[in-house]
């Protein structure tokens, strides 16, 4: 059973504090993933960019719309999410897996018409192998555009399809999506059916916030759930927590 994970940016970092490593809730995570990986589960684990590639991204003006040939700039927000992967790689590589890191600026690149293309033969030989890729989001060359950011959102999508993943898990800060009343959402079938409770992201975030999430993963065939660090061992247990989008 292949699982694709992904922890959100403001789950391992303080989004606020720039470059700052949320330790406790990266060891949390670690040890949840470790125990799955121990169990004979096979999973490929992605992150986001927290307050390690966004701050970067905002300062030099990069999104997923908005390219930029500023090497300096584009290298700065790449080398930013190295630091926050190598935190990743060591708090897994500590609690006994074998983690190996994938750069979507080296195994990708994001065509004219915006669809991102990500060479997966890595990612598969990896798992094959017994090792957990890990991938973030990251600066990617775009052509026409120099270079803009892929989120972790829709590096998650693109592995789910071409793995033929069996579930999809977003580890966020919330237990779910939330409705108006602050009570989470079990099952979302259509983006019409939960647009007027969706919001932004509150923090510095180049990749939109919950509603971008959603429609993304009502894009897959594969199951996915939205959950906070709390749910985290339900999802990998079960393949469901939070949030079912389908």
């Amino acid at each position: 059973m292949t699982t694709i994970l992904k922890l959100g940016g403001s789950v391992i970092t303080d989004k606020d504090e720039p470059e700052t490593v949320d330790d406790e809730q990266l060891g949390r995570a670690a040890e949840a993933i470790a125990g799955y990986v121990d169990s004979g589960g096979e999973i490929v684990v992605v992150h986001g960019g927290g307050s390690f590639g966004h701050h970067h991204a905002a300062a030099h003006g990069v999104t997923r719309a908005d390219g930029s040939h500023d090497g300096e700039g584009l290298l700065a927000i790449h080398r930013a999410m190295g630091r926050l992967t190598d935190a990743v790689l060591d708090a897994l590589a500590d609690r006994g897996v074998d983690p190996l890191p994938v750069r979507p600026l080296s195994a990708g690149f994001r065509g004219e018409d915006g669809t991102v293309t990500l060479a997966d033969g890595s990612v598969r030989t990896m798992l094959a192998e017994g090792f957990v890729p890990v991938l973030n989001g990251d600066v990617i060359a775009h052509a026409g555009h120099g270079g803009t950011i892929v989120s972790g959102d829709t590096l998650v999508v693109s592995l789910a399809e071409s793995l033929d993943a069996d579930r999809v898990g977003l580890c966020s800060t919330v237990p779910g999506v939330l409705d108006d009343d602050g009570a989470v959402i079990d099952e979302i079938r259509s983006f019409e059916a939960v647009a007027d409770v969706l919001g932004e992201s509150e923090s510095t975030d180049v990749t939109g916030g919950m509603a971008a999430k959603v429609q993304r993963l009502l894009e897959l065939d594969t199951p996915a759930s939205v959950f906070d660090p709390d749910g985290l061992s339900e999802f990998l247990d079960t393949g469901r927590a939070g949030t079912v989008v389908r």
